[in-house]
């Protein structure tokens, strides 16, 4: 998924880590994209909570639980 060719209209959730904002989550639709920090979007997800999976997943191994706050 490429930010040329996504439009995210929805809601926000931006993910913090210790060093401050690590990713963001887009609802676009009726699904929820997410990008880390300066990278396009990876995947499409159903569900807020597997998008918020991902996002962990993709952070470096060890990584605590981000907070997720919506914007």
């Amino acid at each position: 998924m490429s930010n040329s060719t996504t439009t995210a209209t929805g809601r926000v959730w931006v993910a913090f880590g210790p060093v401050g904002a690590v990713g963001a989550i887009h609802q676009i639709g009726e699904g929820y994209a997410f990008r880390l920090m300066h990278e396009d979007y990876h995947g499409m997800f159903s569900t807020l909570d597997a998008a918020k999976g991902a996002l962990h997943a993709a952070l470096k191994p060890g990584s605590d639980w981000p907070d997720f706050r919506e914007h």
